[in-house]
C-alpha cells in the first residue's frame, strides 16, 4: 500500500502556515498595525474554515452521526484528526487481513500501440486512504489559492513599503509560496487523473520536479508583478483584479448557458438545487482564484457530469500564456513609468528583464513537461511541438499569401514599355516564380 506522503505534506503546510500567520499577526498588533493584522488573520482563518468544510463535504460527515468529528473541525483541528486517522488505517492495513476486496479495472498506457487492461484488488483500507488523499488534495488547492496566494501578495507588499523583511514575514512568505506551488502541483495531478480516469497513471519523479520549477517561476513572477504595480497605482490594481477575477468566474457560466444544457443535479444526491448552486459557485470562485495567479490545468465545464472538460486544448493554453505575458509586461511598464522614490536604488530595466525572463522560464518548463514528462503524452492527439508548428503555419501562411499577391499585383501593373526598356531575365521570371510560390502555399 502506498505511503500517504501527500496527506502528510498537506497537513504540514496547513499547520506551519497557520501558525506563522498567527504569530505574524501578533507582531503587527504589538507594532500598532491594525490593518495589516486584520488582513493577515483574514487570509489565514478564511482558508482554514474552507478546508474544514471541504473535508467534511468529501467525507460526507454532515449526514453522519459523528459529533466528535464535527467538534474537532469546528475547533480547526480537522486536518490533524484526519491525518491521525489516515496513519492509523495505514498501519493497521499491514497487520490485518481484510474480509472484503473489490476489483477495479484500469488500462495501461499504450506501448508500441498496444494497451492492456489490468485488474487490481482494492481493499476497504485502500479505498479509505484514496478518499482521504482526494480530500486533502482538494483542501490543499483551496488553501493555496484562496489563502496562501493573497497572503504572499500581502506580506510582499508590506515588505516593499517598509523596505524591511523580518524573520517572521520571510518565513511566512516562504511557506505561502511552497503552499501555492504544492497546490498548483496538485491541480496538475488532479487534472491528469480526471482526464485519464480509465488509465493506470504513474507520475515519475522528474515530472514532479519539472512541474515544481514551472509553477515556482510562474507564481513568483506573477506575485512580484502584482505587488510592484500595486505600490505605484493602488486604485488601478482593483480594476485589474476585478477584470481578471470576473472574466474567469463568468466564463464557465457563459459556456453553460450557451450550451443549453439542463441544470446539473448529479453532483451530490443529498444536495438540493440551492446547495448545488452554492457548490458550483464555489467551484467557479476557486477556478477564478487559480487562474488569477497561474494556469489551472483544468477547464471547468458545468454541463459535464464530471464538471471537468477532458479534452486537451493546446490553443486555450497558448492564448492564456500569451495574454498573461502581455498583461505582465504592461503592468511592469506602468510600474516603470510611475515608480516612486522607494525604488531609487533599484535598476528598473534590469528588474523588468529578469521578471519577463523568469516568466518565459516557467513557460519553458511547462513545454518540457508536456513534451517529455507527461505520464499520458502517448495519448495526445498531437504533441506540443506539432501544435506549435501548426499554429505557426496558420499565422505565417496568410502573411505570405498577402505579400505574394501584392507582389503579383505590382508586377501586373508594370507597363509594357518599361518591360521593353529593361528586358532583364529577373523581371521576366519574377511573376511566374511568385505565382508558383503562392500556389505552393495554397497547396500547403
Amino acid at each position: 500500500m502506498k505511503f500517504p506522503g501527500s496527506v502528510l505534506a498537506s497537513v504540514f503546510l496547513f499547520v506551519a502556515e497557520t501558525t506563522v500567520a498567527l504569530y505574524l499577526s501578533s507582531t503587527y498588533r504589538s507594532g500598532g498595525d491594525g490593518m495589516w493584522q486584520a488582513l493577515t488573520l483574514l487570509f489565514s482563518l478564511l482558508p482554514c474554515t474552507l478546508v474544514q468544510l471541504t473535508l467534511l463535504f468529501v467525507h460526507r460527515d454532515f449526514s453522519r452521526d459523528r459529533p466528535l468529528v464535527l467538534l474537532l473541525h469546528l475547533l480547526q483541528l480537522g486536518p490533524l484528526f484526519r491525518c491521525f486517522e489516515v496513519f492509523c488505517i495505514y498501519c493497521q492495513s499491514n497487520h490485518t487481513e481484510e474480509p472484503y476486496v473489490s476489483i477495479t479495472k484500469k488500462r495501461q498506457i499504450p506501448k508500441n500501440g498496444l494497451s492492456e487492461e489490468i485488474e487490481k484488488e482494492v481493499g476497504q483500507a485502500e479505498g479509505k486512504l484514496f478518499t482521504h488523499r482526494s480530500a486533502f488534495s482538494r483542501a490543499s488547492v483551496i488553501q493555496a489559492f484562496l489563502g496562501s496566494a493573497p497572503q504572499l501578495t500581502l506580506q510582499l507588499y508590506i515588505s516593499t513599503l517598509q523596505q524591511d523583511i523580518t524573520f517572521g514575514r520571510c518565513l511566512c512568505m516562504i511557506l505561502s509560496l511552497l503552499s501555492i506551488v504544492y497546490g498548483a502541483l496538485r491541480c496538475n495531478i488532479l487534472a491528469i487523473k480526471i482526464k485519464y480516469d480509465e488509465y493506470d497513471v504513474k507520475v515519475k519523479p522528474l515530472a514532479y520536479v519539472c512541474i515544481f520549477f514551472w509553477r515556482s517561476f510562474e507564481i513568483a513572477t506573477r506575485v512580484i508583478v502584482l505587488v510592484l504595480f500595486t505600490t505605484v497605482l493602488k486604485a488601478w490594481v482593483v480594476l485589474v483584479i476585478l477584470i481578471n477575477f470576473f472574466s474567469f468566474f463568468i466564463y464557465p457560466w457563459i459556456l453553460f448557458w450557451c450550451s443549453g444544457s439542463p441544470f446539473p443535479e448529479n453532483i451530490e444526491k443529498a444536495l438540493s438545487r440551492v446547495g448545488t448552486t452554492i457548490v458550483l459557485c464555489f467551484l467557479t470562485l476557486l477556478y477564478a482564484g487559480i487562474n488569477m495567479f497561474c494556469w489551472s490545468a483544468v477547464q471547468l465545464k458545468i454541463n459535464n457530469p464530471d464538471l471537468i472538460s477532458k479534452s486537451q486544448n493546446w490553443y486555450r493554453l497558448l492564448v492564456y500564456y500569451m495574454l498573461r505575458f502581455i498583461e505582465n509586461a504592461f503592468l511592469l511598464l506602468m510600474w516603470y513609468l510611475y515608480k516612486t522614490d522607494i525604488y531609487m536604488y533599484v535598476c528598473a530595466p534590469l528588474l523588468i528583464l529578469k521578471l519577463l525572463i523568469g516568466y518565459c522560464t516557467a513557460i519553458l518548463f511547462m513545454l518540457v513537461f508536456y513534451q517529455f514528462f507527461h505520464p499520458c503524452k502517448k495519448l495526445f492527439s498531437s504533441s506540443v511541438s506539432e501544435s506549435f508548428q501548426h499554429w505557426l503555419k496558420c499565422v505565417c501562411c496568410p502573411c505570405r499569401r498577402r505579400k505574394s499577391s501584392e507582389s503579383v499585383g505590382k508586377a501586373d501593373l508594370t507597363s509594357p514599355g518599361d518591360r521593353d526598356e529593361t528586358p532583364s531575365s529577373s523581371k521576366l521570371s519574377s511573376v511566374p516564380s511568385q505565382v508558383l510560390t503562392a500556389n505552393e502555399l495554397c497547396s500547403a
